[in-house]
């Protein structure tokens, strides 16, 4: 027996859209047929005294779902609620229906606000009682969805020889029975249609400037490839272009890069080592850069900038082949020779790291520290890592860190009128700017901001 939270928060959904007047499915069955109080006869399933909504789990729907749908549906919680509820209904009579119909059912779909009005079509008059009768609204079409489905299964297979890049969408659409193929050029998408030899009269051809494209996100610590394995380390941006830092020894500009699901991703522009190790990658528009770093358990954690932390401060790290580590920040401005050569002006640390956790991130709190670099020992028995700092690798790429802030690339460099400081550009301890009629001097190192202005930041800025 399901708790009684559950069957008081069905109700109160099913009574809040009949209040609204709207809850045509109350009368389907499912819906109103099983009372949760009313035992099930003892020669049915147990699953027999549940609705389709609480076989569905519509009660352990996740509070951000339903605030995601009141945000991007414009619905109250009450109308979200019943509409899960109405859709695992809709669902469950919708699904009775085709079995019922066979080959005459068209298919259906839901209405409104709530999804409280459920559609069935089919190709036979004859079954529009037997729709209406489980508290569906009938229509009568030209094709059953079999037609349909078999006129793009042409398509699907003429499509693996021939261009579609300017007809990229075809599917089956039954609110208008027919099958859709949305395209750049007309002269595409009838191309298409002749070469899989569909009737025409099956197909809608629809105008549409869209190209599609897979979206991936960029995310400090997830692992990309390029003959071996390294780390992201944080996702960046360089006016319109995104990409993400890195480990100078992970590639050379040229290297090709692709990403954690080995979907291609990049190229590596520029990169230096040894002297410091430091590296960045322009990416295609597959990829999104974003403001996170991929944390303990796969939570991801907001970056919301790149102030240097102070020696003995804590510290974690990101990678892809041992996760989320933390420690302390042992020394700044280090040196330290590795069998390539010597770099200079890393962090020292006592963060543990292993092979393919090179280039991933280092974070403070939610300031972002540095890029992997090298080290000694393992996460077994403990080590100490290095990290090439973030400020400098985006001053000399001239590059803008993708933090929680969000807005457009600031474009370093690009003064504040009437001052010298600028969103975009990165600062050292001690520089001086002007701002507002007066100098202000850097207390720590870190890329600005908007919203970072000098008078605005007593961490970052003290006046002069």
């Amino acid at each position: 027996m399901l708790p009684t939270t559950h069957h008081r928060r069905v109700a109160a959904a099913c009574a809040a859209v009949t209040a609204a007047g709207a809850l045509v499915l109350a009368g389907l069955p499912g819906a109103a047929s099983a009372s949760p109080s009313s035992p099930a006869s003892p020669s049915s399933p147990s699953s027999s005294r549940l609705s389709p909504a609480e076989s569905a789990a519509v009660d352990k729907t996740s509070p951000g779902v339903l605030k995601a749908m009141q945000r991007d549906l414009g619905l109250t919680s009450a109308q979200a609620e019943a509409r899960l509820v109405n859709e695992a209904e809709a669902g469950a009579v919708a699904g009775a229906l085709r079995n019922a119909l066979g080959r005459d059912f068209a298919g259906a779909w839901v209405h409104g606000a709530t999804s409280a009005r459920l559609t069935v079509a089919t190709t036979d008059a004859a079954d529009v009682p037997r729709i209406e009768a489980r508290g569906a609204r009938a229509e009568v079409v030209g094709h059953s969805v079999a037609e349909l489905d078999a006129a793009k299964a042409r398509l699907d297979r003429a499509a693996k020889k021939a261009a579609t890049r300017d007809a990229p969408v075809w599917y089956v659409d039954v609110r208008s029975n027919t099958v859709v193929v949305r395209a750049v050029k007309t002269s595409a998408a009838k191309s298409l249609v002749r070469a899989a030899g569909v009737d025409a009269s099956l197909v809608r051809v629809e105008r549409t400037a869209e190209r599609p494209r897979p979206f991936y996100d960029l995310v400090g610590g997830e692992a990309y490839y390029m003959g071996g394995r390294c780390s992201i380390g944080f996702p960046v941006t360089k006016g319109t272009q995104q990409g993400f830092a890195t480990a100078g020894h992970c590639g050379r500009a040229g290297t090709a890069t692709t990403g954690y699901n080995q979907v291609a991703q990049g190229t590596f522009q520029a990169s230096v080592f040894p002297g410091n190790d430091m590296a960045w990658v322009a990416t295609n528009t597959q990829w999104t850069a974003t403001p996170y770093v991929k944390g303990q358990g796969g939570q991801r954690v907001g970056v919301g900038g790149s102030t240097q932390s102070p020696v003995g401060a804590s510290i974690c790290r990101s990678g892809s082949t041992t996760g989320w580590h933390c420690g302390t920040i042992s020394q700044h401005n280090t040196s330290v020779t590795y069998p390539e050569g010597t770099i200079s002006g890393v962090t020292r640390t006592t963060v543990c790291a292993e092979p393919g956790d090179s280039g991933g991130s280092y974070i403070s709190g939610s300031q972002a520290q540095g890029v992997t670099s090298g080290g000694s020992g393992n996460c077994s028995s403990g080590g100490t890592t290095y990290h090439q700092p973030i400020n400098p690798l985006l001053q000399r790429f001239a590059l803008t860190l993708k933090t929680t802030g969000g807005g457009e690339d600031p474009g370093p460099g690009e003064p504040e009128p009437g001052g010298t400081w600028a969103a975009g550009k990165v600062y050292a301890a001690g520089d001086s700017v002007t701002y507002g009629g007066s100098t202000y001097r850097c207390l720590q190192g870190h890329q600005a901001q908007p919203g970072w202005e000098p008078p605005n930041t007593p961490a970052l800025w003290q006046q002069a």
